[in-house]
C-alpha cells in the first residue's frame, strides 16, 4: 500500500491531540480548548487577498535552450493568515488553456494588472475558497501562456510543470519573481498540503503527477480526466482520431513555443504512428501503470457518456487505484463531457467544500463514512452505493446464438454453433445498429434477450471476446450494450452534452471588479428515446495476439480478439431488453480500416462478460420466463448519431 504522510481522518487511529492542534492553528479564532472545526468559514477577506505571480524553476530544458524552464504560477491567498503567521493549504489547477482557449462553461481566461499579478482567475475555485482559508494556484503548463518549455501532451513537461509547483510549495524546488530574473520567491506562507482539481486536460495533469508520488500532494480531483494518453488516440489499434498528439500541443503551444518547439513536435508524430502500435511515446504517458506510486486520495468524476475523454480511461484507473489501497470517491454522471459545477452545482459545490476541508485541513465531518459512489440513474435523479462497484458484483459470461433472421439472434447464457456475417459500413454508427437492432441489416450483428422480467444492475468493465474471419488484410471491430426500451436520458449528443446554458447567474463566493464569482446557470437537457447505448468497446482485429502490436489480418483465416469495454453503471429495467451488437467501423467515433471487410463471427467462439450485480444469477432470474420472440422490426428512436466535434480534451464545451 502506498505511504500516507498526511493527517486524515480516513485513519482512525489519528488521535485527539493532534486534531485539536490543527483546529488551534486553522480556524480563525482559538478557543481555550477549541472543538474539532467541520466546516471551513468564510471569514478571510476575498478583495483584500493577495495577488501575485512566481516563476517556478521545473528543472528540465523541454525547449532545448540550454536553461531550465520557468513555468508561471499565479497565486491567489488570504492576507490574514499571513499576518498572522499562520500557513495554509493550497488549492491548484495546472491547465494548459489560460490563455489560449479558457476555462469552464463560459471559457474564461486569466486576466492581470499593470505589474503582471492575476486580477481575473478562471472559475469560482479562487472566489469560494480563499475565504475559507485556503490559496488557490493556477499554473500555466510548459509551453503555455507566460511559462517557458514546450507542450509535450501529457509527458514529462507536462507533470514535471505542476510537480515542480509542488516541490517549491513544499520547499524542494526553486521559484523567482519573474520570468528570467534572479530574485528568489518562497513560498513560506503555506504548510504544503496540496489538492490539484482539474477538468479534462487539467484533470489529467493531476492524475499524472500523482502518479510522481510527489510528497505534499494530498489529494487530486480529476474531473473527465485522462488516465493513459494512448487511450485517448487509440483503442486496441484502432484509431479514435484522424490527428496525433502533435497537432494538440500545436493548438495550445504559445507563440513563444511554436517558435521553439519543432523537434517536440517531431518527437510526437515519430512516437506516435497512426498504426496505433504502442511506443515508449505512450508508456510515458500511461499513468495507470504507476498507480503503486500515488500518495494522494483521489475524488473521481466523470459522464458515463463522455466521448471525448470516453470512459475507457475510468475502468483501469480505478482498478488500479483500488488495488493499492487509495482513498477514492466517484461521481458518475449521464452527461457528456460536462464539469459537475454545470449538472450538479449546489451539491458539487458542497461536496467538494467537504471533501477539501478533510483531506487538506483534517476536518471530520463525515464525508470518508459516506457512500463511496454517486450515481445519476435518472435525469437529476442520484444515488449512492456503498462501494463502487458493488461487492456483490461479479462477471457473467453472455452467449450469442442466431436467430430466424439473419443478424437477428438471441443472448443467454447457452452457447450456440452457427455464424453470423455482416459487412463494415462506415457511413453507420451504433445508432444505426441499435435503431435497427430487430432488422436484419447488412451492417450488424444483433442479439437481444426477451423482455426483463426484473430490472437488472451493470457496474463496471465488460468484456466482448469476438472469434472472426476478415474478407481482407484489415477489419476494425466494434462492440456495444444496449438497453433496449423506452426511457427519458440526457441528451448527450446535444451540443450541451446533456445540459443547456440559462441566462439567469448564481454566486459562489465574493467578487471584485476584475473577477466575478457568478456564473451562469444551466439546465438539464434531455429526450426521449427508444433504446440506450450503455457501453461501447473497439479494437482492430490486427491486434488479435496483442493490444498493442498490429500485423495484416489473412483473408479467410479465424482470429480471437478480446475488446475491453468501458465501465458504466447502469440499471436495465423490467420489460427492456440487454443487447449485444457486434459490427465495424463506429462513425465518427472510430476511423475506418483501409479495407471494406465482410466478417464472419464463429458464435461457439463469441462471447461477452458482463459485471451483473448479483452476478449469474441476477440475469438469469431476470431473464427467466422472458418471451423470446422479437418484436416487429420497427426502427427505434435514439440520440443524434455520436459526433467527434472535440478533438482536444477541453473545459468548456
Amino acid at each position: 500500500m502506498p505511504i500516507r504522510t498526511r493527517f486524515t481522518i480516513w485513519r482512525p487511529l489519528a488521535t485527539a491531540a493532534t486534531a485539536a492542534l490543527m483546529a488551534t492553528l486553522l480556524t480563525p479564532v482559538a478557543a481555550a480548548h477549541p472543538a474539532i472545526p467541520r466546516q471551513s468559514e468564510p471569514v478571510h477577506s476575498y478583495e483584500d487577498a493577495i495577488r501575485e505571480a512566481v516563476w517556478v524553476d521545473t528543472g528540465y530544458d523541454g525547449d532545448g535552450d540550454g536553461e531550465d524552464d520557468r513555468v508561471a504560477v499565479d497565486i491567489v491567498r488570504p492576507r490574514e493568515p499571513a499576518a498572522q503567521d499562520r500557513k495554509i493549504p493550497v488549492i491548484m489547477d495546472a491547465s494548459p488553456y489560460y490563455s489560449c482557449c479558457g476555462r469552464g462553461n463560459e471559457s474564461q481566461k486569466k486576466t492581470y494588472d499593470a505589474d503582471g499579478n492575476v486580477v481575473g482567475m478562471p472559475l469560482y475555485y479562487d472566489n469560494y475558497f480563499v475565504p475559507r482559508g485556503y490559496a488557490f494556484v493556477g499554473v500555466d503548463l510548459a509551453g503555455t501562456n507566460r511559462s517557458d518549455g514546450c507542450v509535450d501532451v501529457g509527458g514529462r513537461s507536462d507533470v514535471q510543470s505542476a510537480k515542480a509547483v509542488v516541490d517549491w510549495l513544499n520547499g524542494r524546488a526553486k521559484a523567482y519573481t519573474t520570468r528570467t530574473g534572479d530574485e528568489r520567491a518562497d513560498a513560506d506562507w503555506t504548510n504544503g498540503k496540496t489538492g490539484m482539481i482539474g477538468k479534462s486536460w487539467d484533470g489529467t495533469i493531476a492524475n499524472g503527477v500523482a502518479a510522481t508520488g510527489v510528497e505534499g500532494l494530498e489529494t487530486i480531483v480529476p474531473i473527465a480526466a485522462i488516465s493513459s494518453w494512448y487511450d485517448y488516440y487509440f483503442s486496441q489499434g484502432a484509431p479514435l482520431y484522424g490527428s496525433g498528439p502533435d497537432w494538440l500541443s500545436d493548438y495550445v503551444n504559445s507563440p513563444d513555443a511554436r517558435a521553439e518547439c519543432d523537434a517536440v513536435q517531431q518527437k510526437l508524430v515519430d512516437g506516435a504512428p497512426r498504426s496505433g502500435d504502442w511506443t515508449k511515446l505512450w508508456s510515458e504517458r500511461d499513468y495507470v501503470k504507476a498507480a503503486s506510486k500515488v500518495r494522494a486520495s483521489v475524488f473521481l468524476v466523470h459522464g458515463m457518456q463522455d466521448l471525448n475523454v470516453r470512459m475507457q480511461h475510468v475502468g483501469p484507473w480505478w482498478d488500479a487505484l483500488a488495488k493499492n489501497g487509495v482513498d477514492r470517491k466517484i461521481w458518475l454522471s449521464q452527461t457528456g463531457h460536462v464539469d459537475p459545477f454545470d449538472f450538479r452545482r449546489a451539491e458539487w459545490v458542497d461536496t467538494l467544500h467537504r471533501w477539501f476541508d478533510h483531506e487538506l485541513l483534517g476536518y471530520d465531518n463525515g464525508i470518508d463514512r459516506e457512500p463511496m459512489a454517486d450515481i445519476e440513474r435518472h435525469p437529476d435523479q442520484w444515488e449512492t452505493s456503498r462501494t463502487w462497484p458493488p461487492r456483490a458484483t461479479s462477471a457473467t459470461t453472455l452467449r450469442p446464438a442466431g436467430g430466424t433472421q439473419d443478424g437477428v439472434g438471441t443472448l443467454g447464457l447457452r452457447p450456440d454453433h452457427g455464424t453470423e456475417t455482416f459487412t463494415d459500413d462506415p457511413a453507420l454508427s451504433e445508432t444505426d445498429w441499435a435503431a435497427h437492432i430487430d432488422e436484419p441489416t447488412p451492417g450488424k450483428a444483433g442479439f437481444v434477450t426477451g423482455p426483463l422480467t426484473r430490472d437488472l444492475r451493470l457496474s463496471g468493465a465488460s468484456e466482448v471476446t469476438v472469434t472472426a474471419r476478415s474478407s481482407t488484410p484489415t477489419a476494425h471491430l466494434s462492440a456495444v450494450l444496449v438497453d433496449i426500451g423506452p426511457d427519458t436520458i440526457r441528451d448527450y449528443a446535444d451540443r450541451g452534452e446533456g445540459v443547456t446554458t440559462r441566462t439567469d447567474r448564481t454566486c459562489w463566493g465574493p467578487s471584485t471588479p476584475g473577477d466575478s464569482s457568478c456564473y451562469l446557470e444551466t439546465a438539464t437537457k434531455t429526450t426521449d428515446v427508444d433504446y440506450t447505448v450503455v457501453s461501447r468497446g473497439w479494437a482492430d482485429l490486427g491486434n488479435h495476439a496483442s493490444k498493442w502490436r498490429g500485423r495484416p489480418l489473412t483473408p479467410g483465416k479465424a482470429y480471437t480478439i478480446t475488446l475491453d469495454l468501458a465501465a458504466t453503471d447502469h440499471v436495465v429495467p423490467a420489460g427492456h431488453r440487454l443487447a449485444l451488437i457486434v459490427a465495424g467501423t463506429d462513425k465518427d467515433l472510430i476511423d475506418p480500416p483501409a479495407d471494406t471487410p465482410t466478417l464472419t463471427l464463429d458464435l461457439s467462439r463469441t462471447s461477452a462478460r458482463v459485471p451483473f450485480v448479483r452476478g449469474t444469477a441476477a440475469f438469469a432470474k431476470a431473464t427467466a420466463g422472458a418471451a423470446t420472440a422479437a418484436p416487429a422490426p420497427t426502427p427505434l428512436d435514439g440520440v443524434t448519431a455520436p459526433h467527434t466535434t472535440h478533438r482536444v480534451p477541453k473545459g468548456a464545451r
